[in-house]
């Protein structure tokens, strides 16, 4: 859908980092705090198979995002998301572990005879103590400390593609007009020109 973007400038793609998510997004949700630009909506994904989230969750590309309550079932109308047990640390630039990266695949059917389908789901959520890692409010912080930091989670949910063996992290940087301009200067060498 491609009006979801509405609140980035033109010319600006939504490709954050893992760190990027749980910091600079993750972090201010789970504080209460204002998020800008505010592209991320909440959304209770349990209710939605993911090839409905298209007009849900901000889309960019392959990839769904949206914040959720953490909730034991993963169940929706057409089957359930089912843990692949990779659990994987996220480090800030400060090496501090600020949260968790979960992976669960999308299964079509009833527990637990279904379908495994090529549906990721993403899921990162914060350490109870990373609202702590920024040293300079932590004070301010501590004030805080009612707050539920296991609470929300933010999903990134895409759909793998095995013909292209997996997805576009893989292929590396995506070059703009002028990287392939100044990619093809190299190329003048070889030709010769008249003297």
């Amino acid at each position: 859908m491609g009006d979801s973007n509405v609140n980035l400038p033109p010319g600006f793609r939504f490709y954050p980092t893992d760190e990027e998510l749980v910091v600079h997004f993750l972090q201010r949700k789970a504080a209460l705090l204002p998020c800008h630009p505010d592209v991320i909506p909440d959304l209770n994904l349990y209710p939605y198979d993911p090839w409905d989230l298209d007009g849900k969750a901000m889309v960019e590309g392959n990839k769904w995002y949206f914040y959720s309550r953490r909730t034991q079932s993963r169940i929706t109308e057409n089957g359930y998301w089912k843990s692949l047990g990779v659990d994987e640390p996220i480090f800030s630039t400060d090496n501090n572990n600020v949260g968790m990266k979960k992976y669960y695949a999308f299964y079509l059917g009833e527990l637990p005879e279904g379908v495994k389908t090529n549906w990721v789901m993403q899921e990162f959520s914060l350490n109870s103590d990373s609202s702590s890692g920024n040293s300079r409010s932590s004070s301010r912080r501590r004030t805080r400390s009612k707050i539920d930091y296991s609470g929300w989670v933010i999903c990134r949910v895409y759909e793998r593609n095995y013909d292209n063996n997996d997805d576009d992290d893989d292929n590396g940087p995506e070059l703009s007009c002028l990287d392939e301009v100044f990619l093809s200067l190299d190329d003048l060498d070889e030709i010769s020109l008249p003297h």
